[in-house]
């Protein structure tokens, strides 16, 4: 029995692989003819998310079904939970996408979806029912990094006339990532500088937490940017709170998780629970220890690529923690003070576009479509994946 299985399986992969080789041909004659349309799933995490985007850079529909209600009493994404989810929202939510753009399914020329990295559970069901999808109406498929996708997203968004040159560098910030990239081409990408411990959007949500801050419509990081921004009017006097040490100066590496300790530390030292003054200079503390950070490690990544000769003068900041409007402005400063004569251009998607969404997704297979350059129906998905191995 166990040959019989084997044989089987063998026999079904040969028949979906000839199925991808009928498709290739086809499109292969058709695509020069009109723009290219994409369907695009994504489901790494806790957002359910279908888009329609075109190769002529227009994003016919972006639809993002949230699961924070979900997930803020576990305290964080709960996979199971997340799982169910996406198993209820994706039919509804490529059916919306769809109808915003105004197409039925037929009309959609390739089908893409997150292949990873992500949580297994929440991969696969994106990964399910777009290679279903495919296989069934004869469309050709392509898996996308997740992390890619996030930093090709300004290509989609800027101006023609403002478009990131190669090589940039890339930051991506957010929940599960922290990561400093020189971005070559499309496909390349050279990891510059990490996180030795949490992300900066770890951390966010667990300061969050700290301070008892509900999640609101846009998550704990959010929540903890709109408590910074409040006034004190009508309130006792701020305290006084210096912001935190930024760890490893001079080395290019990120470390999140001793600013959550420092945090956390402050927070058991108060013999009384925190006022709403208290709350606020902290998260403040918290912030702009956060943003300091991110300057400091991208302005050295910029000193040591000049010294060997790399000349950048892009540079693309993408990931949910890229919405903070307060590392929008600090970065922005930072790069003027760098590079006062020569202004270095900095990109970051619309604040829509930030955190996970399947248009970035549509976005990032595009010039593989155009090339000819699918995958099998087989594909597997790939839970860890370096943005170094893109073409691994």
């Amino acid at each position: 029995m166990p040959i019989l299985d084997s044989g089987l399986r063998r026999q079904n992969v040969l028949l979906l692989r000839a199925l991808r080789d009928t498709v290739h041909r086809t499109f292969r004659a058709h695509t020069g003819r009109r723009t290219f349309t994409v369907l695009g799933f994504e489901s790494s995490a806790d957002d359910t998310c279908a888009a329609v985007v075109t190769s002529s850079r227009q994003i016919l529909s972006n639809v993002v079904v949230k699961q924070h209600d979900l997930h803020e009493g576990f305290g964080g994404i709960h996979p199971s939970v997340a799982i169910e989810a996406h198993q209820r929202n994706m039919p509804g939510a490529v059916r919306m996408a769809l109808e915003q753009a105004n197409l039925s399914i037929h009309d959609v020329d390739g089908i893409a979806f997150t292949r990873g990295p992500g949580i297994g559970g929440c991969l696969s069901v994106g990964s399910n029912a777009a290679k279903s999808l495919a296989a069934a109406l004869g469309k050709p498929l392509v898996g996308v990094h997740h992390m890619q996708a996030h930093a090709l997203t300004p290509l989609l968004t800027t101006p023609t006339a403002d478009l990131p040159q190669f090589p940039f560098l890339t930051l991506l910030i957010s929940g599960g990532h922290t990561l400093l990239l020189l971005a070559s081409s499309l496909t390349s990408f050279q990891i510059l500088a990490t996180t030795a411990d949490a992300s900066i959007g770890r951390a966010f949500d667990k300061a969050a937490r700290a301070l008892g801050l509900s999640w609101g419509t846009r998550g704990p990081g959010a929540a903890l940017e709109e408590l910074c921004r409040m006034t004190n009017e009508e309130l006792e006097p701020l305290p006084d709170i210096q912001p935190f040490t930024v760890p490893m100066p001079g080395k290019l590496a990120f470390s999140f998780a001793s600013l959550q300790s420092s945090v956390d530390r402050y927070i058991s030292l108060m013999e009384e629970p925190l006022s709403t003054s208290h709350k606020i200079t902290l998260a403040r503390a918290f912030q702009t220890t956060a943003a300091r950070q991110l300057c400091a490690k991208l302005t050295l990544s910029l000193q040591k690529l000049e010294l060997k000769g790399v000349n950048v003068r892009d540079v693309i900041v993408s990931g949910g923690v890229a919405s903070n409007i307060f590392l929008r402005e600090r970065l922005r400063e930072a790069l003027d003070g760098y590079s006062s004569d020569e202004r270095i251009s900095l990109h970051f998607p619309p604040l829509e576009l930030c955190t996970d969404n399947a248009a970035m997704i549509a976005w990032a297979s595009m010039h593989r479509f155009l090339a000819g350059d699918y995958d099998d129906y087989t594909v597997d998905l790939r839970a860890k994946w370096s943005i170094e191995d893109i073409r691994v």
